[in-house]
């Protein structure tokens, strides 16, 4: 497939009409399935309801697409479009989706995963996007429950009841500030409020997405973007749901994460970020008083090399943090969730 400054020539949408090309350097695929899905999709429902479309990340994972990717086609037969953003992967998974006929990007180079899940949802043209792992199976009607959802124009995001290879279910975020660092994990497995949608099983608003600016690159290579997304539209007055009856399948595959870094620069990257989120993103005096206090003592009384190098890795990218207004101060969003946040025994001291 060639490449070239931005694409080459124009890439056509369904209807023959010329579509205006981001400045970004890539390569583009498109199959006839999309065509085939548009013609269904306009032939089964009503013209006024609210499309959607599924974008999925690869990196590397040419097997797993080669097994997942048709369940993902029959589990969404009225999808506007399936699109996988490939991030520069050096397998054969391109292949792979020409073989299966599935629409792809592929990047020139490794951007991440912020920067290709921002890509996917700009090349999409569903009013949703519906955004899944590539080792996320969905299981048959799960957007049933979802999609009217959606009516409420205030909604961002709908996370989906991921369960696991041993069973453990999750998607439901809960969170609270301890000691100057908002602590987060799953909360109940129950329909309702959610902290945050998960970036790779979940269903957003594609406007409000723009709107909040998406994904946040500061954080690459990851651990927290999803959260913090989720964090700025609470604070910018939208809500998230988490819905159980929204039900997919994660084969937990080992993540190109894991094999591509050590656990040394995981713990400092998670700790670089903790960081970048508090700065970003509190606005209350309080808690920000409680960041620098607390401060040396994850420092000192805490002490790792990982925390340091963290540490020294989110002061270089002070200059690079965007700060935006908000109209919800961050104990009006930490008392949806703080309730039913219980502390652990490590967690005291």
């Amino acid at each position: 497939m060639a490449k070239s400054k931005g694409y080459e020539g124009k890439r056509k949408g369904e209807f023959g009409k010329a579509i205006k090309k981001p400045a970004c350097s890539l390569s583009f695929s498109r199959t006839t399935l999309a065509g085939h899905r548009l013609k269904l999709f306009y032939s089964k429902i009503d013209r006024k309801s609210m499309t959607y479309s599924v974008v999925i990340t690869n990196y590397n994972g040419a097997e797993i697409l080669k097994k997942n990717l048709p369940k993902v086609v029959a589990a969404t037969p009225d999808a506007l479009e399936i699109l996988v953003v490939d991030d520069c992967s050096t397998d054969h998974s391109t292949e792979v989706l020409k073989e299966l006929k599935i629409e792809y990007i592929k990047t020139d180079k490794n951007m991440g995963f912020s920067s290709t899940t921002n890509l996917g949802v700009k090349m999409a043209k569903g009013d949703l996007v519906v955004l899944l792992n590539s080792d996320v199976i969905p299981t048959k009607n799960f957007l049933k429950p979802v999609l009217p959802k959606f009516s409420n124009g205030k909604l961002f995001a709908v996370g989906l009841h991921d369960i696991d290879d041993a069973g453990v279910s999750r998607g439901r975020g809960v969170g609270k500030f301890i000691r100057g660092f908002l602590m987060h994990r799953p909360g109940e497995v129950k329909s309702g409020i959610s902290l945050w949608a998960s970036g790779g099983s979940g269903v957003f608003n594609r406007k409000i997405w723009n709107e909040i600016g998406g994904l946040d690159t500061i954080y690459n290579p990851a651990y927290g973007e999803d959260v913090d997304l989720g964090y700025r539209a609470w604070k910018m007055g939208y809500e998230i749901l988490f819905e159980k009856d929204a039900v997919v399948e994660h084969r937990h595959e080992e993540g190109s994460l894991r094999k591509r870094y050590s656990p040394f620069f995981r713990k400092a990257v998670t700790f670089r970020n903790q960081n970048i989120f508090v700065l970003k993103n509190i606005t209350d005096k309080k808690y920000l008083l409680k960041y620098l206090f607390f401060l040396p003592y994850h420092l000192i009384y805490k002490f790792t090399l990982a925390f340091w190098y963290g540490f020294l890795m989110f002061l270089v990218r002070i200059p690079y943090i965007k700060r935006i207004k908000f109209i919800k101060s961050d104990e009006e969003v930490e008392n949806l969730f703080a309730g039913e946040f219980v502390i652990k025994n490590e967690e005291i001291f």
